[in-house]
């Protein structure tokens, strides 16, 4: 009886174990249970027609679509012509090696001017909307063309505009003399019956025509991420252009399409219809969308009405731009205020529409897992590396979007808060619809439930909070209280109101030091040994924002808010941060845990040659050449900077002159070009991670860091308290030296980076970012 009873026990324990395995995998993919942030219908085209139709493909150096799953896109390519073909532009590449690409205007709603320049190619790409009808009205497009330095003739020039479905949706085209596509008219779900019109070319002037080459392809799509394959695969120099009285030339032109390699007997995905217009520039093109429910339409919008409008657009911007952050009202000359006026139209234009499922994967799982079907708007940190969604980036990026159109941002938090499971965990990175994919190595396109980021939606959300409707805060609360939740139940630390970061890198041996992406500040150093005992400073200080935050929608909407404030009276003491947190020693504010400051990178030969082999190379391993101990972690930099750069240090703070000092002090964190992100004395300072890893946080200057330094130097000089004087002189250094830097590099480069160089102060890393390092536009404007 008793064998067989502990045989049951087993088997009872051994089936609950699976179901609780279950379970968790179910919540996984469950979305959470709360009504949705965003109410159904919201972005469609009746309730917010005037954001339907956007520059949502912020991967593709120009083109629209509208917010919703599967829908129809537009776009250009274009392809300078040579003796190998040229290369066909489409989509936002670093190799591409343009010198410059970024709105100039873009007001996030009806109107931007975009300028590319590729080469001595200067293309201008302008849109404006006009609303009407029940679904998002029209809108029309003009490309100008011409060269800068070259000789006559100029080099020919390709224009592709194409309209492309995604699995539903019908597209009909209109053909002038067999070869130019003069026309598309279609219908899908979400636009009803449409127009696409090409106009002829014209002068620059828009006054007289244009001669040109027409091109047209007509193919089956195998899917939005292939489009460019598509055409590259579809070009063929057999035809010539020809004007009359002048020299006749051969060009690359779309001819058939074949398929694509591997690809016979896959249904198609959708439709491809392309017009291709070749001619030498200068020249002009404007393309024409006409919804089929506008009535009474005043005349089609183009050539001078379509001027008139853009001139309006334009002057409504810059008196909008000025009324919003007051640069000339500061004394900023004409050329800043344009550079202010781009990195915030650079971000608006790099909004983006996704649509799909990520791949998840929890530790009690074998294998990943697709998640439910999800959208997501957003703006995304740089058009060319990382056009997708990231949860920490979103929250800095909201910071400028709130003051500019605060519905705006109001909207974009909600459809992150709406991406959140059942458990109250959002992916921190956000991977959606194949277009996305197609940009993200596959390592790195899993994403793990016991990672978190930083919660920074609730520093845009706390600067929203004084004008934000009642409605809209009581559908966040529900979701924001299971988010708070989250975080206290999975990131919690090994004592009382401490927290950990999970998911650092596991394999030691790899790295100099294991990453922590979790932390958004991804090789910034940690302690050297990962474990439990592990206490991390800047998510202590999150929390106590967080804390913050939720304690003040409470009291908005009279909900309970004690609990949240008596955790962020706890995570705000100033004595139990210093007992916690305080290393005397290194005076400094620290992580603390199995830490040792004896590593290096060393090269190994990890095995040995196989008989009448050669030896195989040798690896950069690590070496520890002192065993770790439970220790506060020798690394100052921005972690160090936590208590002040969210201000939890009271302006009294005895700690608070020693913090100044080493934010002030040249051979620690101070560069003519902003606070750098480790100390120049700090033992991995630039080191290399691995061989393949250079270092990212470990010296660099980051915008979004030196924006929270800003911010709380601001607060610190305007409290009462002894370092008053000291927090605005550093203040006002620290300020100019960023802006100083950042017009600079953005004048010499032609964009915002996303980090700059502490010795020279060069952007670095990947370009165009117009992510949280358009926050400079807050600090011309002093708005924190």
């Amino acid at each position: 009886v008793t064998a067989a009873a502990a045989t049951l026990a087993l088997g009872l324990a051994a089936a609950a174990a699976e179901w609780n395995r279950w379970s968790a995998a179910a919540r996984l993919v469950t979305p959470h249970p709360a009504p949705p942030a965003l109410p159904p219908g919201s972005t469609g085209p009746l309730a917010s027609p005037h954001r339907f139709w956007g520059t949502y493909r912020p991967h593709v150096y120009f083109g629209m679509k509208t917010r919703s799953p599967r829908a129809l896109v537009t776009g250009l390519m274009w392809l300078q012509q040579g003796e190998g073909g040229g290369s066909l532009r489409h989509t936002c590449e670093q190799g591409d090696g343009l010198s410059r690409y970024g709105w100039l205007m873009h007001d996030g709603e009806r109107f931007g001017v975009q300028e590319i320049r590729d080469g001595d190619l200067v293309l201008r790409t302008e849109f404006v909307k006009r609303p009407g009808g029940e679904h998002g009205g029209d809108w029309t497009w003009r490309i100008t063309a011409r060269m800068e330095g070259t000789g006559s003739p100029a080099p020919l020039l390709s224009l592709f505009f194409y309209v492309a479905t995604d699995g539903q949706g019908v597209l009909e085209p209109h053909l002038e003399n067999k070869t130019r596509l003069a026309a598309v008219t279609g219908t899908s779900e979400e636009l009803g019956r449409f127009t696409l019109t090409f106009l002829p070319p014209t002068t620059e002037s828009g006054e007289d025509p244009k001669y040109a080459s027409y091109n047209y392809l007509d193919a089956a799509s195998p899917g939005l991420h292939r489009l460019t394959e598509v055409v590259r695969s579809s070009l063929s120099n057999r035809f010539v252009f020809a004007p009359r009285g002048k020299s006749r030339r051969r060009f690359f032109a779309v001819d058939t399409f074949q398929g694509l390699p591997g690809t016979a007997g896959e249904p198609p995905r959708g439709r491809l219809l392309l017009h291709q217009v070749t001619l030498e520039p200068p020249g002009m093109v404007e393309v024409t969308f006409e919804s089929g429910s506008v009535v009474d339409r005043p005349g089609q919008l183009a050539g001078r009405t379509l001027s008139a409008a853009l001139a309006q657009h334009a002057a409504a911007f810059e008196q909008r731009f000025e009324e919003t952050f007051g640069l000339g009202r500061k004394g900023f000359p004409p050329p800043q205020r344009r550079f202010a006026q781009a990195a915030l139209s650079d971000m608006l234009g790099g909004m983006g529409y996704f649509h799909g499922r990520s791949l998840v994967h929890s530790p009690l799982q074998e294998h990943p897992v697709p998640a439910p079907e999800a959208a997501l708007f957003t703006a995304v940190p740089s058009r060319s590396f990382f056009p997708r969604g990231f949860l920490w980036d979103e929250g800095f990026h909201q910071l400028l979007l709130a003051r500019w159109d605060p519905a705006l941002s109001r909207e974009v938090i909600a459809h992150w808060l709406d991406l959140m499971n059942a458990e109250g965990w959002i992916p921190r990175e956000q991977i959606l619809g194949e277009e996305a994919r197609a940009k993200v190595p596959p390592e790195f396109l899993l994403q793990h439930s016991e990672t978190a980021n930083p919660p920074t939606l609730l520093l845009a959300l706390e600067r929203l909070l004084p004008d934000a409707p009642l409605p809209y805060l009581h559908r966040l609360f529900p979701r924001l209280r299971a988010w708070y939740d989250w975080y206290n139940r999975t990131q919690a630390g090994p004592l009382p109101l401490t927290f950990r970061w999970r998911g650092r890198d596991p394999n030691h041996e790899r790295f100099l030091n294991p990453k922590t992406l979790a932390s958004g500040l991804d090789d910034y150093p940690r302690a050297s040994h990962p474990s439990e005992e592990e206490r991390h400073l800047d998510l202590r200080c999150w929390m106590a924002l967080a804390s913050r935050v939720l304690g003040e929608v409470a009291e908005r909407l009279g909900e309970p808010a004690e609990p949240y404030r008596e955790m962020e009276r706890a995570l705000s003491d100033n004595g139990l941060l210093e007992r916690l947190h305080w290393a005397q020693e290194l005076g400094a504010f620290a992580d603390y845990g199995n830490h040792s400051s004896a590593v290096g990178l060393r090269w190994q030969r990890l095995a040995l040659a196989a008989p009448g082999r050669p030896p195989p190379a040798p690896q950069l391993v690590r070496e520890v050449r002192e065993a770790p101990q439970l220790r506060f972690v020798g690394a100052l930099g921005y972690v160090s900077l936590f208590p002040l750069l969210l201000q939890l240090l009271r302006p009294d703070s005895p700690r608070l002159p020693t913090v100044l000092a080493t934010m002030r002090s040249e051979g620690q964190l101070w560069t003519p070009f902003g606070l750098r992100s480790l100390a120049r004395d700090s033992p991995l300072y630039m080191q290399r991670n691995t061989e393949h890893d250079p270092p990212y946080w470990r010296g660099a200057i980051w915008v979004n860091i030196n924006y929270l330094a800003l911010r709380a130097l601001h607060g610190y000089a305007g409290a009462d308290g002894p370092q008053r004087e000291q927090a605005a002189g550093i203040y006002r250094e620290l300020r100019h030296n960023l802006v100083a830097n950042l017009y600079r590099q953005y004048t010499k480069s032609g964009f915002l980076w996303e980090q700059y160089s502490d010795s020279t102060g060069r952007g670095q890393g990947c370009h165009p970012f117009a992510g949280w390092s358009a926050l400079v536009v807050l600090v011309m404007a002093e708005d924190y």
